[in-house]
């Protein structure tokens, strides 16, 4: 974990699937570009790319925001039902949605955990503007979305105070995470398909180890939220199980819904496998914060 810290300091200092329509959202958008045309890939280079970060603002907003992790298998994003579909979701219990178009990996492990970094950095950056809470800040994502989401939960840093950019001065912990049908082992029951997208086809022992994210809690790891369907043959309940096992050794807050069924996807984002996280997820999240 050191050694991604390190490139990730390093990198703040020097510093595709189809996409859904967003425009048919009642509330005010504004999409604003997360590296300004100039982002690093994570070994040094950078590319001359726009990161997407599309901000969905709620009526009245409650403070809390959170960066959504589309999935995609790491080879496309689904920015419908598990991104611009969850802001709008959020927005209508008082939480600004941020959904992260995040770059597609291409066997570069670093570039989508980079992606959502910022994105939580950018988000502090602008909590006064927004009308957040900073210590309110955190991520959800779905599949391999929730991948991201968990390694942005174990792979964090606290800025750097002396950048001259506000955004890299911030920290990029988030101060919680909620993992849907979540891919988080590159290990054994991982997910072919987003492996092979993340890592490449023949990684090393160490990459492997660096992105099995069970592997990489620690005490500092947020308070974390997650659902599966026990029927899922895409990504098995067995990565869901794994980091809710990890966290509770490390004594970090942690809650595990089970679901009988639903499959990957949850039936299509709807029905009442799908009701069922939405709803204990926001009671799961008033607790964290009261306590």
């Amino acid at each position: 974990m050191r050694h991604l810290l390190i490139i990730t300091a390093f990198l703040l200092l020097v510093s595709s699937g189809p996409a859904s329509s967003a425009d048919d959202s009642p509330h005010k958008l504004e999409t604003l570009s997360l590296w300004n045309g100039q982002a690093p890939n994570g070994d040094g280079t950078s590319e001359e790319v726009d990161v997407r970060l599309t901000l969905h603002r709620p009526e009245k907003p409650n403070g809390t925001a959170i960066v959504i992790c589309p999935g995609g298998g790491y080879g496309g994003l689904v920015t419908g039902g598990e991104g611009h579909g969850i802001a709008k979701w959020l927005n209508g219990h008082g939480i600004t949605g941020l959904v992260l178009e995040y770059r597609l990996p291409k066997g570069r492990p670093y570039v989508p955990l980079l992606d959502a970094q910022r994105a939580i950095r950018t988000a502090r950056a602008n909590a006064k503007e927004w009308n957040l809470d900073a210590k309110k800040i955190g991520i959800i994502g779905f599949s391999a979305g929730g991948h991201l989401a968990s390694t942005a939960a174990t792979h964090f840093d606290s800025g750097i105070a002396q950048s001259q950019d506000p955004v890299t001065r911030q920290s990029c912990r988030p101060d919680f995470a909620i993992l849907i049908y979540p891919v988080i082992t590159m290990d054994k029951t991982t997910h072919a398909g987003s492996r092979r997208n993340l890592l490449g086809d023949k990684p090393s022992d160490e990459l492997i180890e660096l992105f099995s994210n069970e592997k990489q809690v620690t005490d500092e790891s947020p308070p974390t939220y997650l659902a599966h369907a026990m029927d899922d043959r895409v990504v098995v309940p067995a990565n869901s199980q794994a980091f809710h096992d990890a966290l509770k050794a490390h004594n970090v807050p942690t809650e595990y819904l089970q679901l009988p069924s639903g499959g990957h996807g949850l039936n299509g984002y709807k029905g009442p496998m799908w009701d069922a996280w939405q709803k204990q997820s926001l009671e799961w999240l008033a607790t964290i914060f009261t306590h």
